[in-house]
C-alpha cells in the first residue's frame, strides 16, 4: 500500500493516477482540501491561467477562461475528488512516521496506524508564517494572515512585506477605505508581483495614496504604534507582517530524509521523485522546502511529478 499525504492539487492528481493504475493507496491529511489555500484572502486570483492548474485531465471552466479565484478553485478540487470518489482522510494529522526494519513505514494519526510500502510528502511549502522575531509579534492587533479588508476600513493599516501577499493586502485596505503604508527591506516592491498589482502599487505609491518606506523594517511593535529601524515611531491600529511562510520539515525528519541547505530542501532523484530514503517520494511544491527568497515552485510547475512517481511505484 502506498500512503499520499497531503491533499494540495498535487497530492489530489497523485490519487486520481493511483487509483486508475490500480495501485492500493491510503490519502491522508492534516486538515480540509487544500489547506494552504483555505488561508488565502478572500476572493484572490491565481497568478497561474486556469489550464495550467488543471488536474486530473479535468478542465476547470470559470466565465473568463482566464485566472481562477480562491473559491473557484476549492470548490474545483472538492468537485474532482468528487468526480473521482476519492478517499480523503481529512483532518488526520500524520502525528509519527517511522521506517521499520524491513522496509516499510508506519504512520500513526490520532485515528490510527497504517502500514504503508511506501510513502509520498506531497505538504507543500507553505505551513507556517516567517516571524520576524521582535517584540510585540504576537499582540492581537497583529496578524500574519490578511483574509479581507473590510475589517480595515477607516484604520490605520501597516503591511509589512514587498510581495504578493504584501501587496495585494496593501491594494485591497486602500481601496476599502484604509489609511495604507507599506514597509519593505528592499529599495522599491519586488518586480516579480503579479503583473496586475505591480503598475497599481506603483501608482497608488506614486499618488501619494499609500505610503511607501522602502528599506525599513519593524523592530518593535507596541499597541498603538511601531518602532522601526531607523529610530521612528509611527501609529498604526493594525499590522499585517505578510514577510513569507516557512514549511514544516518535520515528517522529512522523522523519515530520515536528507535536508540540504539553508532551504533545507529534501534531497530526491528527479526522475523518480524518490528520496534518498528508500520508499520515500515527495511531490509537488514540498520539493522547494523554506527559500529565503520568494518560493519560485508554483502548482503548474509540479504536474510533471505524478507520473514519475506512477512509474517508478509501476516499475517496482
Amino acid at each position: 500500500m502506498i500512503a499520499v499525504i497531503g491533499a494540495g492539487p498535487i497530492g489530489i492528481e497523485l490519487a486520481v493516477a493511483l487509483k486508475q493504475a490500480n495501485i492500493d493507496y491510503v490519502h491522508l491529511d492534516a486538515g480540509p482540501i487544500g489547506t494552504t489555500m483555505t488561508w488565502y484572502p478572500l476572493e484572490m486570483l491565481f497568478h497561474s491561467s486556469a489550464d495550467r492548474l488543471a488536474i486530473a485531465g479535468v478542465p476547470i471552466q470559470i466565465p473568463d477562461q482566464q485566472k481562477p479565484k480562491r473559491e473557484e478553485y476549492l470548490a474545483y478540487l472538492r468537485a474532482v475528488a468528487q468526480q473521482f470518489a476519492l478517499d480523503i482522510r481529512l483532518y488526520e494529522r500524520v502525528e509519527h512516521a517511522r521506517r521499520l526494519l524491513d522496509g516499510t513505514f508506519e504512520l500513526q494519526t490520532p485515528k490510527g496506524t497504517y502500514r504503508a510500502d511506501k510513502v509520498v510528502i506531497a505538504i507543500g511549502a507553505m505551513h507556517a508564517p516567517r516571524l520576524l522575531g521582535i517584540p510585540g509579534e504576537d499582540l492581537p492587533h497583529v496578524s500574519h494572515y490578511f483574509h479581507e479588508p473590510h475589517a480595515y476600513f477607516g484604520t490605520r493599516v501597516l503591511v509589512v512585506g514587498g510581495r504578493n501577499s504584501a501587496v495585494e493586502a496593501a491594494i485591497r485596505c486602500q481601496r476599502a477605505g484604509a489609511n495604507v503604508t507599506v514597509a519593505y527591506r528592499g529599495q522599491e516592491i519586488d518586480p516579480s508581483v503579479k503583473f496586475w498589482l505591480l503598475p497599481e502599487i506603483r501608482g497608488m505609491i506614486r499618488d501619494g495614496r499609500v505610503q511607501f518606506l522602502p528599506r525599513t523594517v519593524p523592530v518593535e511593535i507596541r499597541a498603538r504604534s511601531v518602532v522601526f529601524d531607523s529610530g521612528d515611531e509611527q501609529p498604526f491600529d493594525f499590522v499585517l507582517l505578510l514577510t513569507g511562510y516557512r514549511q514544516d520539515p518535520t515528517l522529512f525528519e522523522m523519515l530520515g530524509v536528507d535536508l540540504q541547505g539553508d532551504a533545507r530542501k529534501p534531497r530526491y532523484d528527479e526522475t523518480t521523485m524518490e528520496t534518498n530514503v528508500p520508499g520515500v517520494f515527495v511531490a509537488g511544491t514540498a520539493i522547494s522546502g523554506s527559500p529565503e527568497e520568494r518560493v519560485r515552485v508554483i502548482v503548474e510547475d509540479c504536474h510533471v511529478h505524478v507520473p514519475r512517481i506512477v512509474n517508478a511505484l509501476t516499475r517496482s
